[in-house]
């Protein structure tokens, strides 16, 4: 029974209580306890219940394969992390990327009007724009209304 704990003993603290169900039965619990950051997967109990023959026969391999099933989960939950990590990494690298490739091209346009040999611009360089709605194109503008008339009784007509 122990040797087929010692994989699991090797990263963690493992509790085992044997309780009395019956005359003729007994329950083992075998319950791993890991760091505090550890994933709770990696504290769940095995519990076995049967008479003590069985359990003497049968028990030892019932926590080999525990052992097994707990670090598969182990190392499957780490390879996740790893990947997740990455992923994040990869993600946080290709915004900064766009956010400078999005930088790049305002500042270049900036740049050559700023350079331009003349004084003030010709009606060529510069291309009327409308005015700002507020809206960045998402929506048809609104038209304006008129301002407000006034007659001379002081009612806005």
């Amino acid at each position: 029974m122990f040797v087929e704990l010692m994989p699991l003993l090797a990263s963690r603290t493992v509790l085992i209580t044997v309780a009395k169900v019956d005359d003729k039965t007994l329950r083992v619990n075998v319950i791993p306890h890991g760091k505090a950051d550890d994933n709770p997967a990696l504290s769940t109990a095995l519990t076995y219940t049967g008479p003590p023959e069985e359990l003497d026969a049968e028990l030892g391999k019932h926590l080999a394969g525990y052992v097994q099933t707990h670090q598969q989960t182990a190392s499957t939950l780490a390879e996740a992390k790893v990947t997740m990590e990455a992923a994040a990494k990869a993600a946080q690298e290709e915004a900064k990327r766009k956010k400078a490739t999005v930088k790049s091209p305002t500042t270049a346009a900036v740049e050559p009007a700023s350079t331009s040999s003349s004084a003030s611009p010709t009606s060529a360089d510069v291309a009327p724009s409308p005015p700002f709605t507020g809206t960045l194109g998402l929506f048809p503008p609104v038209p304006s209304e008129p301002a407000p008339t006034q007659s001379k009784g002081g009612l806005a007509l």
